[in-house]
C-alpha cells in the first residue's frame, strides 16, 4: 500500500476527481497523505507576451473552486492548483512531495495522441515513482 499519493485531474476534467480519488483511497495506507493536483496550462512564450498573468491567476482560482467544491473541503485531501505544463509540473511536484503513487486518468487516445502523446503517458514515462492509471 502507499503512503504519499498525487492525484492529477485536469481543469476541465472535476467531474471525474471523486473517481480517481476513490481509486486512491483504495491503493492508500490507512494514514496516507493524499494530495489533489490540477495544473492550468501556460500558452506558448509567443503568446505568452500578448495574455496578462493576470488572466492565469484567474484561471487557477476558478480551478481551485471547481475542485474545492467537488471535494466539499475534504480534511483529509490536500489541494494544489499550479500553473505551468502538465506532465513537467505532474512529475516535479510528484518528486518534490516525495510521492511514491500517482493516480491518473487516461482517455482513449486520438489521432493527436499518436504524434504528441497523452499526457498520462508523459507522465508514466518520465515519473520517478509507480503510475497507476485509470481508463
Amino acid at each position: 500500500m502507499y503512503k504519499n499519493i498525487l492525484i492529477p485531474i485536469a481543469p476541465d476534467h472535476e467531474g471525474t476527481l471523486m473517481e480517481s480519488v476513490a481509486v486512491a483511497r483504495a491503493l492508500a495506507d490507512e494514514d496516507a497523505k493524499l494530495t489533489v493536483l490540477s495544473v492550468v496550462e501556460m500558452a506558448a512564450s509567443y503568446v505568452m507576451a500578448e495574455v496578462p498573468l493576470t488572466a492565469f491567476d484567474n484561471s487557477r482560482d476558478e480551478v481551485e473552486a471547481q475542485m474545492k467544491e467537488v471535494l466539499h473541503e475534504d480534511s483529509h485531501i490536500d489541494l494544489k492548483v499550479l500553473l505551468g505544463h502538465p506532465p513537467m509540473i505532474i512529475n516535479d511536484t510528484a518528486q518534490e512531495d516525495g510521492c511514491d503513487l500517482i493516480v491518473i486518468r487516461s482517455h482513449k487516445p486520438g489521432l493527436a495522441d499518436w504524434f504528441l502523446g497523452s499526457t498520462a503517458s508523459r507522465v508514466v514515462r518520465h515519473a520517478g515513482c509507480s503510475v497507476h492509471v485509470i481508463r
